[in-house]
């Protein structure tokens, strides 16, 4: 199912960073007790429209790599698989190498 959202929503899949302890042990998912603020692009809209009527670019796009808040994103399940919805505000940064 290909995946369009609106105005200025962005579909995010989760990356969730190894945790490990000072020890080197890797603990396991259900000992995350925070959501992850770390994602990849999945799809984005067409931007929101300013108050004049003209819409304003998005500046993230598909495949990039994100920080964003910790508590706004809303789960979504699309064929059995989970995404965050963010809103572009809710995007704190653009991860590059």
């Amino acid at each position: 199912m290909k995946i369009q959202p609106l105005s200025d929503h962005v579909f995010i899949e989760s990356m969730k960073d190894e945790i490990k302890t000072k020890s080197g042990i890797v603990l396991p998912d259900s000992a995350e007790k925070e959501k992850p603020m770390k994602g990849k692009v999945i799809a984005v809209g067409a931007g929101k429209v300013s108050d004049k009527g003209e819409r304003i670019a998005m500046s993230v796009k598909k495949g990039d790599t994100v920080l964003f808040t910790k508590y706004t994103p809303h789960e979504i399940k699309v064929d059995g698989k989970e995404y965050l919805v963010v809103r572009e505000s809710d995007i704190l940064a653009v991860l590059s190498e």
